[in-house]
């Protein structure tokens, strides 16, 4: 979205279509889930977990970061990379918040769509 259109929306729509876009691809979703069964990755781990060549993966991995999704530090030549807690919050909150309406709609409603 252009800076000219994403400016007509408050920071917390902004930050979480950010979110949301960087999940919205299988590989990068593939990602989240192997780094939620390991402690911490490396790079060179993920390649060998999912079908896909190394720079395809540094480039899901770049665009989860850039989203604050995960998290990555230096060792030596390696990055490891682990999910970051405050931004899976953020959009469990908004789940939840969503799903809470919907829930009290549903009671206050008896014909709803």
């Amino acid at each position: 979205m252009g800076a000219s259109k994403s400016a007509s929306f408050s920071e917390k729509q902004n930050e979480l279509a950010n979110l949301f876009k960087a999940m919205a691809h299988p590989a990068r979703v593939a990602i989240i889930e192997y780094l939620l069964s390991v402690d911490t990755c490396i790079c060179g781990d993920i390649v060998n977990e999912l079908p896909l060549a190394q720079p395809t993966i540094s480039q899901h991995l770049k665009e989860l970061k850039n989203a604050n999704i995960i998290k990555g530090t230096i060792e030596g030549t390696a990055i490891c990379y682990c999910i970051n807690p405050e931004a899976i919050q953020k959009i469990e909150t908004y789940f939840s918040l969503i799903y809470q309406k919907l829930i009290d709609k549903t009671k206050s409603r008896s014909n709803c769509c």
